[in-house]
């Protein structure tokens, strides 16, 4: 891999330079260089300990591999060309890039928002931008009725014409929404059939952080959610997430049958909702709400490698998202570190590194995690690095997330 080697070149070259946090450098060497990891599991801490019993014999724990919005986000604004994203985030088509891309990949990722007619549809925004006679005009997906929100874009009646997609950026632009590889948006219904049954759905539940729900709006929002999933889920594996606490504990409470798992920044952005700043609030938030696991921005567990040790001694699964999980070394020394999952818009890259370290897939077995077990690789290898190689690695990460 191309960053591997660039990482072997720059150790076998040069000293690396002054770190700007060599404490995150020293725990990771720490970490690294303990033993034992434990088990990853979807099903929480009883399942994590019928996983670490079936484990016993393995050194390192399984990682999964989990295509973002599908093959990648469209990062419109970025120079490099991999990460705008070939085909058109959180559609069909781009779901079944994934699951095609590599046989690692065990789940896809998308989000999910509630037309105002009820019907559950897939889009990251909270806005929806077009341009009609030379005007830009943006409308909110939650107030739009679902033939109004599948109007925008390419159409599967190819007698018809769409809207053009515009997206506003964080920074206030607005760009065209051009990808090379088109298809229509969807509703969840036609993920369901039309997604490869190969993978499993991390379905995100969307809301916007500038919006006040009522417990009767949210449970609105996760009912109309449930029933397009307790109707077609049809045995595939579907894990719930969400950055809005409420909304993670309520449809825990509506239902016991798919894991709930919490999304957090982990202190690297602050909210006015205490519960979403730091890890150890995700580890409270998860463990008193009987959620089974985190998914945090990767920064946040390179900067505190020792809390993917503590997030498992509660019992949680944890996975990461961002940009550095583009980054094969930094996957692999998550994957030191225990971390049971990684979601990752370079899809096909990254699920051949995953590859590289980890051997087939084992066979599952009926006490295990469940869920994601039919899907998991057991890891009983490591890429070859020489000590100095590692040493180098370790150092860098604290750049990186920088």
């Amino acid at each position: 891999m191309a960053q591997r080697k660039a990482a072997r070149a720059a150790a076998d070259a040069a000293v690396p330079p002054a770190m700007p946090e060599p404490d995150i450098a020293a725990e990771l060497h720490a970490l690294v260089a303990s033993s034992t990891f434990p088990a990853p599991c979807i099903g929480g801490a009883a399942a994590a300990e019928a996983a670490a019993r079936d484990d016993a014999g393995r050194r390192r724990p399984p990682l999964v591999v989990i295509g973002h919005r599908g093959k990648g986000m469209n990062a419109l604004a970025s120079p490099d060309p991999r990460v705008r994203g070939d085909v058109r985030e959180n559609t069909l088509r781009s779901l079944n890039d994934a699951a095609a891309s590599h046989p690692t990949v065990a789940y896809v990722e998308f989000d999910v928002q509630v037309t105002k007619d009820g019907c559950p549809v897939i889009f990251h925004d909270n806005f929806i931008y077009t341009q009609e006679n030379g005007e830009i005009s943006g409308r909110r997906v939650t107030e739009l009725h679902l033939d109004e929100f599948l109007s925008y874009g390419p159409q599967r009646n190819q007698e018809k014409a769409g809207k053009p997609l515009l997206r506003k950026l964080k920074d206030g632009r607005i760009l065209k929404w051009d990808v090379q590889k088109e298809d229509a948006l969807c509703t969840l219904r036609e993920a369901f059939e039309g997604v490869d049954r190969r993978v499993g759905f991390n379905v995100e539940l969307k809301f916007d952080d500038d919006l006040a729900y009522t417990e009767e709006a949210l449970t609105g929002v996760l009912q109309a959610v449930l029933k397009v999933v307790f109707e077609h889920a049809d045995g595939r594996p579907v894990i719930f997430s969400s950055f809005k606490p409420d909304a993670a504990l309520l449809i825990r409470k509506l239902q016991d049958k798919y894991p709930v798992y919490f999304l957090t920044n982990g202190g690297t952005q602050i909210y006015a909702d205490p519960r979403r700043n730091s890890l150890e609030e995700a580890v409270r938030l998860c463990v008193d709400g009987s959620l089974q696991g985190i998914v945090s921005e990767v920064r946040a567990i390179l900067r505190q490698p020792a809390a993917a040790a503590k997030i498992k001694e509660a019992g949680l699964s944890l996975m990461t998202y961002g940009q550095l999980n583009n980054v094969p070394e930094v996957v692999f020394v998550q994957h030191l570190l225990g971390v049971d999952g990684v979601i990752v818009d370079l899809v096909r890259e990254i699920a051949e590194a995953v590859s590289a370290f980890s051997a087939a897939a084992r066979e599952p077995s009926p006490e295990s995690c469940g869920e994601v077990e039919r899907l998991e690789t057991a890891a009983a290898g490591t890429p070859s690095f020489s000590p100095r190689e590692m040493s180098f690695l370790l150092r860098l990460i604290p750049e990186l997330v920088q």
